[in-house]
């Protein structure tokens, strides 16, 4: 299989893990960011993995693909978690406020913000496994 599909499928297989993840499974949580495993990860590490196997370790494509991986995994562990801490910690401020008596800020936030953003070292793993996992298995089988 070519790298793009190999890597789209990890990507499904991902997104569709996460809806098992909690109980009742949550269908909604097959579009969403966040949660386990990470498909962002298992995406890009499924990519690498084919390219890497494909045109070699020493080729230059694959070590762009590398530092595009290690680049998107660094953000989904490390930005987008940071994000996720912070839509928390200004979800529970808002929550607190009295929105209702602050007439020039009551259109301030209409809904909450999400949480769900980044991924723990865990699920960035499991991503990770799993990309390689589908990589190996569509370069040699599919």
């Amino acid at each position: 299989m070519a790298p793009l599909p190999a890597a789209i499928l990890a990507l499904a297989i991902a997104q569709f893990l996460k809806v098992f993840n909690s109980y009742p499974p949550r269908f909604s949580r097959i579009i969403g960011s966040g949660g386990m495993p990470s498909s962002h990860s298992a995406f890009v590490t499924c990519l690498t993995t084919t390219i890497g196997l494909r045109h070699g370790l020493q080729s230059d494509i694959f070590a762009i693909t590398a530092v595009f991986a290690l680049i998107t995994i660094y953000d989904a562990g490390g930005v987008r978690r940071a994000v996720g801490k912070q839509a928390n910690v200004l979800n529970r401020i808002l929550r607190e406020l009295d929105l209702s008596r602050l007439e020039e800020n009551k259109d301030l936030i209409k809904e909450e913000l999400k949480e769900l953003i980044g991924h723990t070292p865990f699920e960035i793993l499991a991503g990770i496994l799993l990309g390689l996992i589908i990589g190996l298995l569509t370069n040699y089988y599919l």
